[in-house]
């Protein structure tokens, strides 16, 4: 039975990582409490009448009381592999005059694990590929919407509300991936149970922190709809006062739903790490307004790399840099100044303030 836990703890870890199955600290807690009703039960029952025969047993994963020499024991499956398999079941153990025999039958066909089945192993492969894409996935994004933002941030030009708007969502962004890296480093870092009791106020921090950057993100794709339908619908606005006002609804409405989220699951589901939504119509706090504020836009292309006017500017610098490390190169110096001739409808794009997109 020993040799069983291992895989299965693994195998929760990573099943968990992409919402399959109960969270690590979770079966680890019920493995602990299991084993100090057992041994204090055992303490007890030797106190009262210490029986001759099999002594009781805790054996790290199942409870075996005394028993006296020719009788089978029999005890249910470990409560912590139920929380994996879902299924029921019993295991034996024989009190022979030399001590107690071996498990039987076997607890991983007891109990429905079959650990060393090939679908299982197969199962295992599945989840830590799927991990590993999301992972990559994440990081990839993480490092084009990085490269999005510098090139925003470093043309002056640039420097206007359509474009400040785009900056901040990529800010959201930025912090939707960092944030689902903390989480996993926090959540998943250590399988000690003594870990898992002391993070568990840090580990609800981290997941506020995870469901506000979630929720900022969907904010700030809504203020990017209500931002285009602004500019066809009002001809004249204080751009100043509307960027005011949806940098309030990207960055602080996210803050008041997830704090009453917080709240309420403090008082009526503080479960575990709050990393599982069992109850859904506290989980319909945050999920209703994420969807309501859901709108189809491809960010980082369709607001820089595909803008006109950035690579307009990203042309110019380049222009400008080539110019300065060939010099002596007039042919190169001919073409160039012929393409730096901006078409007439370049021109009516060059200005940041009456563009759309």
């Amino acid at each position: 039975m020993r040799a069983l836990l291992p895989p299965l703890l693994l195998l929760a870890c990573a099943a968990h990582a992409v919402g399959a199955l109960p969270r690590l600290c979770a079966v680890l807690q019920v493995l602990r409490e299991e084993r100090d009703q057992c041994l204090q039960g055992l303490a007890e029952e030797r106190a009262r009448h210490p029986a001759p025969g099999c002594q009781g047993l805790w054996d790290n994963t199942s409870c075996w009381p005394s028993s006296a020499p020719g009788q089978t024991v029999e005890v249910a499956c470990p409560r912590f592999l139920w929380m994996l398999v879902g299924r029921n079941g019993s295991i034996f153990r024989n009190c022979t005059p030399g001590g107690w025999s071996e498990t039987f039958p076997r607890p991983d066909l007891a109990c429905g694990v079959h650990v060393n089945d090939s679908s299982n192993e197969k199962r295992y492969e599945y989840l830590l590929k799927l991990k590993v894409m999301y992972t990559v996935g994440y990081s990839s994004s993480l490092v084009m919407l990085l490269v999005a933002l510098s090139v925003l941030c470093a043309f002056r030009k640039l420097h206007c509300t359509r474009n400040y708007i785009h900056m901040h969502l990529f800010v959201s962004f930025i912090l939707r991936a960092l944030s689902n890296f903390i989480k996993d480093a926090v959540l998943f870092s250590d399988d000690d149970v003594a870990h898992c009791d002391a993070h568990r106020v840090g580990c609800k921090l981290v997941m506020v922190f995870f469901q506000y950057c979630i929720m900022a993100n969907y904010s700030w794709l809504l203020v990017e709809g209500l931002y285009l339908h602004t500019l066809l619908i009002i001809s004249f606005f204080s751009e100043r006062k509307w960027l005011q006002g949806f940098i309030a609804l990207g960055w602080g409405s996210p803050a008041i739903f997830v704090a009453s989220w917080a709240v309420t699951r403090h008082f009526l589901e503080d479960v575990g790490c709050w990393d599982i939504n069992a109850n859904a119509s506290i989980w319909w706090i945050i999920r209703g307004p994420v969807i309501v504020s859901v709108l189809g836009l491809v960010v980082a292309v369709l607001y820089c790399f595909l803008n006109g006017e950035v690579q307009l500017e990203v042309q110019k610098k380049w222009r400008q840099w080539h110019l300065r490390e060939f010099p002596l190169h007039p042919v190169a110096l001919g073409s160039f100044s012929s393409g730096t001739k901006a078409s007439p409808s370049e021109q009516s794009r060059g200005t940041c303030r009456t563009s759309v997109i």
